[in-house]
């Protein structure tokens, strides 16, 4: 079974979805490249059977809806989305993500239930090597891909020279040898195959991509760690902050750790490292639940009509168009911005989204960080004695943006681009009922949202109190 990774570059509107009746032949013509993209995605991720070719041009062709409509009811459940069967906006985004080619439901039901290699000293050999980088990158990057799985189990990674290693790697392109074409630039990224002798563990990279160490291009060592993962047995995973997740997001190798449901997943075929570490690491992350009764925001901002609950290197998307809330990781739209953040807010007056971590802000229209960020929260006026904004929240009818540091909050005069000069001021004071340290907060039709701890607080400015106190679960649909 072939493992890989595989980017879309379609971005295709949708405009219909399935309904209970057939719908009619002008429908279907009218968004045959919808469901030829679906059928496409599904018969490759979902093992989808009794599909036509042309089964969005001919009315009788619709027998296989039914077909397609469990299908995406089983990727709509493995993605944590409404399951509905239907090709709705949620269920296209998710579609149209960069990814991996390894199907995500029944991917392992061809081979034995916890395929692994029978042996804890695996070899390795490199063939040869791309131009995009140094062979001293290439071999810095597949030796620590290999060394974030061997530093939790008892695996053992060597590298060979000549003769057959366990686990070949080669970069080529178009047909390489194996029988699985690469397809060009940005189609399919790398693929290894399963534990087994033989062509078992290989790993084989596509020539016609850019490879990089950085951001740009795709990251050597992020699909490597990704598809040793699949040589040395694992599946897929359903957790967003996991390596083997499906869809692909940039992190720096120095800054890269396997989650906690990694690990689970590799110890669970290897057993643990055998290492005595005298400086022991943190726990390896985990990824929030939003039901946990304890679950607390680092920060909490609209952008652009959509709201963002940020915890740890994640945040929830809370959209109108959008059936469920979707937990993203931060660096999966914004690459360089730091995993986690203390504090953010949104100017929509000026289209622009600030996020705050340390002594740092960063300014962001869109996708984009804007030019000339970081910089320091001092140009904004707050004193060098701050060290770190615990939650910002921009008031739209009065252009301030107000900073909360321990039990004080300082005003910042958008308009005129300086703090006021009453600033600071205490929490106490101008916000009473609300506890002496916010952890976010957010402004929105005369009322700001206040969060501490698991608990929110709805503060009504006019009236200047506090409306009602409710657990935060509910934002982010528990």
């Amino acid at each position: 079974m072939m493992k890989c990774l595989w980017f879309s570059v379609l971005f295709i509107v949708l405009y219909v979805t399935f309904s209970s009746a057939v719908p009619l032949l002008s429908e279907v013509e009218k968004n045959e490249q919808d469901w030829q993209f679906a059928e496409t995605y599904l018969n490759r991720f979902y093992k989808l059977e009794d599909s036509s070719p042309k089964f969005a041009r001919k009315l009788e062709n619709y027998v296989s809806k039914r077909s397609l409509s469990d299908k995406i009811k089983k990727m709509q459940e493995f993605f944590g989305l409404r399951v509905t069967g239907n090709l709705d906006l949620a269920t296209m985004e998710v579609m149209e993500k960069p990814r991996c080619g390894v199907p995500d439901v029944a991917e392992y039901n061809l081979f034995p239930r916890k395929i692994k290699w029978k042996k804890n000293n695996i070899t390795y050999r490199i063939l040869n090597y791309t131009p995009d980088i140094s062979s001293v990158d290439v071999n810095k990057a597949i030796k620590n891909a290999f060394k974030i799985w061997s530093d939790v189990t008892p695996l053992n990674f060597t590298k060979i020279y000549e003769g057959e290693a366990d686990i070949m790697i080669a970069f080529g392109a178009q047909e390489h040898g194996d029988s699985y074409p690469f397809d060009g630039a940005d189609g399919l990224l790398a693929h290894a195959f399963p534990p087994a002798a033989g062509i078992g563990g290989d790993t084989h990279f596509d020539e016609d991509e850019t490879w990089t160490m950085g951001s740009n291009g795709y990251n050597l060592f992020l699909v490597a760690a990704h598809e040793f993962g699949h040589a040395l047995g694992l599946a897929h995973s359903r957790d967003p902050g996991a390596l083997m997740y499906p869809t692909y997001t940039y992190t720096s190798m120095d800054e890269f750790r396997l989650s906690w449901d990694d690990v689970k997943g590799i110890q669970a075929l290897y057993g643990k490292s055998n290492e005595v570490n005298p400086n022991p690491r943190p726990p390896p992350p985990q990824t929030p639940e939003k039901c946990n009764p304890n679950l607390s925001f680092d920060a909490v901002a609209g952008l652009r009509g959509e709201m963002m609950f940020f915890k740890d290197r994640f945040f929830w998307r809370r959209n109108v168009q959008l059936p469920e809330v979707e937990l993203t990781l931060i660096r999966s739209f914004w690459p360089k911005l730091p995993a986690r953040i203390d504090a953010a807010y949104e100017n929509q007056a000026r289209d622009f989204l600030v996020v705050i971590k340390g002594k740092k802000y960063w300014a962001i229209n869109g996708y984009d960080i804007m030019p000339g960020y970081p910089k320091y929260i001092y140009r904004l006026g707050i004193p060098k004695s701050v060290r770190k904004i615990d939650a910002a929240v921009h008031i739209a009818e009065t252009s301030k943006t107000l900073f909360f540091a321990g039990d004080q909050y300082w005003s910042y005069d958008e308009r005129k681009r300086v703090m006021d000069e009453d600033s600071p001021r205490l929490i106490a004071d101008d916000w009473p009922g609300i506890p002496g340290r916010v952890d976010a907060a957010f402004a929105q039709h005369g009322y700001i949202y206040f969060f501490h701890g698991s608990t929110e607080f709805l503060f009504n400015i006019r009236e200047q109190r506090v409306l009602q106190v409710h657990r935060i679960n509910h934002w982010v649909g528990c």
